[in-house]
């Protein structure tokens, strides 16, 4: 089976064409593309068609597209772009047999099967690292947002589903969140989880803290920032910008925090899977930080806490493989 895989985010939209029993997934032609940059993502595979030869009618009869967003039925408005992505008027314009529409954390999760060893590292073991894992399994992704999954476990095989948690409400523990936290209700009111735990909270952290400590952006730093991505600037300042340091430290504690909320609201035994750009990024810098703590941190529940693996995905193409496999499956 031959399909169309798409990876629509905030930032940018991977495309490529996916060979498939289903179960292994073969990916070529993959090309990335900055998401402002177009109008809709039909317009998007149409300039990925004409550049690379596909021909859907001869090349790929299916597609199936990971989007950023709540997907209802067969439409999602995409939660950081200006888009309205409905797969009847894809099927329609670009003459596909069949589109399959599904939220990119459930891509993500759908492919989590297709990995191997060298695709994740290990943060946590868990309980019993020798033995395969087996039990319920999730998906958190800092990125552009926060992206967050699950995987029931049917005492055989895992079940991907999507869902919105990391839209759920921050909660602060101390004087310094506590501030944070009002200080992000002035420029948002609500405050999600995605406010402090993502690449947009990296910025709104840096904010606060440069408020907090009534500090300003050193001139070299400012124009890094102008220049791209505030997260991306942030974070590769932390060794040499005590206020970029403090943001990435604080970031990865609430990043922890939020991961574990997850994986005990799912009972995660059989694994937490970080996904996202941020923390493959910044391996190291996670390995060395207070992630682990704030994942652990959750009173009587601690012991269940230990027992759970945390692996980093460290494939970028894992919504394209879960894209084509769920198009297999379903």
């Amino acid at each position: 089976m031959r399909v169309l895989v798409g990876d629509i985010g905030g930032t940018k939209t991977g495309i490529g064409v996916a060979e498939t029993d289903g179960l292994a997934v073969t990916l070529r032609e993959v090309r990335r593309y900055p998401s402002a940059a177009f109008d809709s993502l039909e317009s998007l595979i149409i300039q990925y068609l004409q550049e690379t030869g596909q021909v859907p009618a001869r090349d790929c009869h299916l597609g199936a597209f990971a989007v950023a967003g709540p997907v209802e039925g067969r439409h999602c408005r995409t939660t950081n772009l200006p888009w309205e992505i409905d797969a009847d008027l894809i099927e329609h314009i670009l003459e596909f047999r069949a589109v399959g529409l599904l939220n990119d954390l459930e891509a993500v999760a759908w492919g989590v099967a297709a990995l191997g060893p060298d695709d994740v590292a290990e943060i946590h073991p868990g309980g019993a690292p020798q033995q395969p894992a087996v039990g319920n399994a999730c998906v958190v992704a800092a990125g552009t947002g926060l992206g967050e999954a699950g995987l029931y476990w049917d005492g055989t095989r895992h079940h991907p589903f999507a869902t919105e948690g990391g839209h759920t409400d921050f909660a602060p523990l101390d004087e310094r969140e506590f501030a944070l936290l009002g200080f992000l209700q002035k420029r948002f009111g609500r405050v999600s989880w995605e406010r402090v735990a993502s690449g947009m909270g990296i910025g709104n952290l840096y904010d606060f803290l440069l408020t907090w400590h009534q500090a300003a952006t050193p001139d070299w730093l400012a124009a890094e920032i102008a220049a791209g991505d505030t997260a991306a600037a942030v974070a590769a300042a932390a060794g040499r910008c005590p206020i970029c340091r403090e943001t990435m430290d604080l970031f990865f504690s609430l990043f922890g925090r939020e991961s574990g909320n997850l994986a005990l609201k799912h009972l995660a035994l059989g694994g937490v899977y970080l996904g996202g750009g941020i923390a493959p990024k910044n391996l190291e810098a996670l390995r060395a930080s207070r992630f682990l703590d704030g994942f652990f941190a959750k009173g009587r529940m601690e012991p269940h806490m230990r027992r759970m693996p945390v692996r980093v995905i460290l494939r970028a193409e894992t919504p394209l493989l879960g894209a084509a496999r769920y198009m297999g499956l379903r």
